[in-house]
């Protein structure tokens, strides 16, 4: 016994326009991928490797003279917001390019993260996040921000502050 009103009941059956041959259009269901769909796909993570390969943090060997301890202390770096990275991340800043008042850092960085057509940034003021505060003594003695710039604009990720403090 059916039952009839979860079937549909009386309602007119909709059938495709052309007709089907069951054992020529069965689909597996996970099955292997075809050729064409392979031939769409492979331009795709082709473009997925390269645009991983050219991520934010890279190392231009502006620090090779660095010691390995000092590199690996940089390394090793991390704020409630997650880790630092290294130096080659960070961004060394004058005294005049931050301040603190009332337990609170900021720091004046450039607005963008990338060069207009070689033209002087802007540099705008950032309230610093308590959580992206190192704790830790300042090994270096410089104040370094190292700076994350997205959609939204400019974040601090870290912040260590210097010998002013």
């Amino acid at each position: 016994m059916t039952n009839w009103i979860d079937s549909g009941g009386n309602e007119p059956r909709l059938y495709g326009a052309r007709p089907t041959n069951c054992k020529s259009e069965q689909r597996r269901i996970g099955g292997a991928i075809s050729r064409g769909n392979l031939t769409r796909l492979a331009p795709a993570l082709a473009l997925i490797a390269l645009a991983a390969s050219s991520g934010h943090a890279r190392d231009r060997g502006q620090f090779a003279n660095t010691s390995p301890e000092l590199k690996a202390w940089f390394d090793s770096l991390r704020s409630g917001k997650g880790p630092c990275c290294s130096d080659a991340d960070g961004s060394a800043l004058s005294d005049s390019d931050w301040d603190s008042k009332d337990g609170h850092y900021r720091v004046r960085v450039p607005r963008y993260g990338y060069a207009l057509d070689g033209q002087q940034q802007e540099l705008v003021w950032v309230d610093v996040p308590a959580e992206a505060v190192i704790s830790e003594p300042n090994r270096v003695g410089r104040t370094m921000v190292w700076p994350i710039y997205g959609y939204m604009g400019v974040t601090i990720r870290c912040f260590m502050p210097g010998s002013m403090t």
